[in-house]
């Protein structure tokens, strides 16, 4: 059985090992790690979360080395949002796409966030990762 990329196991275990009241401080520093998008890609080639309350545009690009790059946008104005797409961008980068697709679905209930943050937060980073292993496996064909 596949496993989820090992720096994205040790995100989660920090997370879930975090005394709660600091959960939150831990989770912003993440909104500051989405790098700009590369010139070439815009929102036209994205694909839009709809259960974020912001705008958030994603995609998935699974290499021929089968390793998978991802591509987020999101407005400043909405940190809790990008801190979901800056721990995918960072505990995802250079995985492939078995390992991408071996991220379990409850990701952030196991990082202990739906203490620190509301439902409906949480089910938008939940879309945020529902869509882009939606991506990577539509690729695989």
């Amino acid at each position: 059985m596949p496993e989820m990329p090992t720096k994205l196991a040790e995100i989660v275990d920090e997370f879930a090992a975090a005394p709660r009241d600091v959960v939150l401080e831990m989770l912003l520093e993440y909104a500051d790690v989405i790098p700009p998008l590369p010139t070439g890609i815009d929102r036209e080639g994205m694909e839009q979360v709809p259960e974020c309350q912001t705008a958030f545009f994603l995609r998935a690009q699974v290499q021929p080395d089968n390793t998978v790059i991802t591509w987020f946008d999101c407005p400043p104005e909405a940190p809790t949002t990008r801190a979901f797409a800056g721990i995918l961008a960072e505990g995802l980068a250079g995985a492939d796409a078995t390992q991408v697709l071996a991220v379990p679905d409850d990701l952030y209930q196991r990082m202990g966030l739906a203490q620190a943050i509301s439902p409906l937060r949480v089910r938008g980073g939940t879309a945020i990762l529902a869509r882009l292993k939606r991506q990577v496996r539509e690729q695989l064909g």
